[in-house]
């Protein structure tokens, strides 16, 4: 079995968390709001617009775009389970939501159809060509379109979870290709690495303006239970970005 195989079966099996926790994600999906430095940033962009959001995972999001004024969220992810659970509870809150089934960069929607790309909470690191994808984003975008990040910094697979002082893992290094993911969705799935440069250098190379860049020290997602000391303030642990398709 291929590298990304094993990876899309491991989050296709983790994704039926999705349905298991059905009803608590329809709780939530309800009042879904997005982080405050997501909403501060995307501002008025998102309101009246078409949003894409590709690996989309359980869907919260994209309601929680709906409610910050998005006139209609598609999701793209490649489970099943995923895109037709977050159908299930789009079409339950009576929420324009519609979600496909595609394996990126080979997205199958039209070009030239939406105005915001967003992505959010660990979607670039499952990504294997970066230049690919983007090219794929920037063929969705209509001209003068954004393409919104929040994303775990490339540095955060580096750190430890010990509780007492921050540490880098012995495991693991900033200028490795890969490594693979102890945590969730686990099962040998494998999450992709680059630079912060070589992220951004992808993203102005691909025909994208950048109007937002900022460090951030929380990290997205943490583990129950695990209070680590590199959560603490002192080094980052996710970034934002808003960039611009210069038509």
């Amino acid at each position: 079995m291929s590298v990304h195989s094993n990876t899309q079966q491991a989050w296709e099996s983790a994704s039926q968390k999705h349905i298991r926790e059905y009803n608590e994600l329809l709780d939530e999906a309800k009042y879904a709001r997005l982080l405050p430095i997501e909403e501060t940033v995307l501002g008025d962009i998102v309101v009246g617009a078409d949003v894409v959001h590709p690996m989309s995972g359980h869907g919260i999001d994209d309601v929680a775009l709906i409610h910050l004024g998005a006139r209609s969220v598609t999701g793209v992810d490649y489970s099943p389970t995923a895109a037709s659970a977050a159908q299930r509870r789009a079409d339950e809150l009576g929420v324009d939501c519609r979600y496909v089934t595609a394996t990126l960069p080979a997205s199958g929607l039209i070009g030239n159809s939406t105005d915001v790309i967003y992505t959010g909470k660990g979607a670039l690191i499952w990504v294997e060509d970066l230049e690919a994808w983007l090219a794929e984003m920037r063929r969705l975008l209509r001209p003068g379109g954004h393409l919104f990040i929040y994303e775990a910094h490339p540095l955060t697979p580096l750190w430890s979870w010990d509780r007492d002082k921050v540490e880098v893992r012995s495991d693991r290094g900033y200028f490795a290709r890969s490594h693979v993911n102890d945590s969730f969705p686990a099962g040998e799935a494998v999450e992709y690495q680059r630079t912060f440069a070589e992220t951004i250098m992808a993203i102005t190379g691909a025909g994208f303006e950048i109007l937002h860049l900022e460090e951030h020290p929380e990290p997205f997602w943490r583990p129950d239970g695990v209070d680590a000391a590199a959560w603490n303030g002192q080094v980052p642990n996710a970034f934002s970005l808003l960039a611009r398709h210069r038509a």
